[in-house]
């Protein structure tokens, strides 16, 4: 389906490292393929060949600092993906404990936070994050800027539930179970 073709004027020392797959698995129905690389991820029809027929965009506000990136090795963290179960949505991690559910009919996205000090109770309500880049400026609990971002706290490992509406979500040593 993804055809190597020559590498165009524009690209860097970080656009190999950067598009490399880390992660691709199938919908449920069997005719469309989750791909993972490290800025975005791609939904690929089977039937047809050559590009993606979705991408959503998971780490642009890193995309200036690819180069802080690099020299703490996390340009290569392989973060998985995953579809829901009825392949409407799909998830994978971030950095700081976020990891993000993205609407494939709307396009819309929404980044959550698992850590403890996210959840106040069993029946505690995710309330979702923004991350932003630019001046740093006071913000609520919920809005970080980029350069606050821990990115030794990560979540590499995810997955739905095929037929419940249940996300179990690995960080670091901790295992979270979140349902809608």
């Amino acid at each position: 389906v993804n055809k190597k073709k020559k590498k165009p004027a524009g690209k860097n020392f970080f656009s190999d490292i950067i598009a490399s797959t880390a992660a691709v698995k199938f919908s449920h129905h069997g005719d469309l393929i989750l791909s993972r690389d490290y800025l975005s991820l791609k939904v690929w029809d089977v039937r047809m060949e050559g590009r993606s027929v979705e991408t959503f965009k998971i780490h642009e506000h890193f995309r200036s600092k690819l180069c802080d990136l690099y020299e703490n090795d996390c340009i290569f963290d392989k973060f998985e993906a995953c579809w829901s179960g009825d392949d409407s949505h799909l998830m994978t991690g971030s950095y700081n404990n976020h990891f993000k559910i993205f609407d494939r009919s709307s396009k819309r996205d929404v980044l959550l936070e698992a850590s403890r000090d996210a959840i106040e109770g069993p029946q505690h309500i995710l309330i979702p994050m923004r991350v932003y880049s630019g001046v740093e400026k006071r913000t609520p609990r919920n809005e970080l800027h980029v350069d606050r971002l821990d990115i030794n706290q990560k979540i590499l490992h995810a997955a739905w539930h095929p037929q419940r509406p249940i996300i179990a979500i690995a960080a670091v040593n901790n295992l979270y179970l979140f349902r809608q």
